[in-house]
């Protein structure tokens, strides 16, 4: 298990220089390790000491997993600085989980309460994936991003709350951020070409009118628009930023 989660910081994370850095100088390498102890005494129903070990490994790492949730194999918590991994969720394998990330439950459910992550899976920095939702394998949780509801395999969610970036089967390649789309920059986009053509529209019947606007009243519709327009464009042309 030590072994599998060494390669995959070795193939992840280019800072990694030797093994002894990355066993005793990696926060979330410690921190699962005081998670596999902990689990696997709670499994039995050791009462205390895997809550206590695990409230050890957050003093010293920063990284908070309860010891009954249920992380696979090969997954790197990098930097990993405030995460929460609640009771009831399972990580699968080759997941790579970013600082400030929370895999936490909605409210006081009993049962199970908190996500289940597919293999492969990227949740980026900040992102909350809150309740009993399922993530399927491949799917990449944008930074700061809030995920309440189920996401298919193969996905790439971003926003607040969470929506799919992509409708197609390809996930992009989310480690290259210029790649990471700005789904409300594309929405206003979209309204904002709408407008523009309901306004040429507009331009046209009044065009073809008997009675066209004053030249004053045209000079100055013609100047808010166009100040409008250069607001706008200036918004869209910085949006992700």
């Amino acid at each position: 298990m030590l072994l599998t989660e060494l390669r995959t910081i070795y193939e992840r994370d280019p800072a990694a220089r030797n093994w002894l850095e990355v066993l005793f100088c990696y926060p979330g390498v410690q921190a699962l390790l005081f998670h596999r102890v902990a689990h696997r005494l709670y499994s039995i129903g050791i009462p205390f000491v895997p809550r206590f070990i695990s409230h050890i490994s957050r003093f010293f790492t920063g990284i908070e997993i309860h010891p009954g949730a249920k992380i696979g194999k090969g997954v790197f918590i990098d930097h990993g600085m405030g995460v929460v991994i609640g009771e009831t969720a399972i990580v699968g394998d080759g997941t790579l989980i970013y600082q400030g990330a929370t895999l936490g439950g909605t409210g006081k459910e009993t049962g199970k309460r908190h996500p289940t992550l597919g293999k492969n899976v990227i949740v980026g920095a900040g992102a909350k994936v809150l309740g009993n939702i399922q993530l399927g394998d491949n799917v990449r949780i944008g930074a700061g991003s809030v995920v309440l509801r189920d996401v298919p395999s193969n996905r790439t969610v971003v926003g607040i709350p969470g929506r799919i970036a992509h409708p197609s089967r390809e996930a992009v390649d989310f480690l290259n951020r210029e790649n990471l789309p700005d789904v409300e920059a594309q929405v206003i986009r979209v309204l904002f070409d709408r407008i523009k053509s309901l306004e040429m529209q507009i331009e046209s019947l009044k065009a073809q009118s008997a009675s066209p606007l004053a030249p004053e009243r045209a000079e100055y519709s013609h100047h808010l628009l166009t100040d409008t327009d250069h607001f706008i464009e200036e918004f869209l042309d910085g949006a992700g930023i």
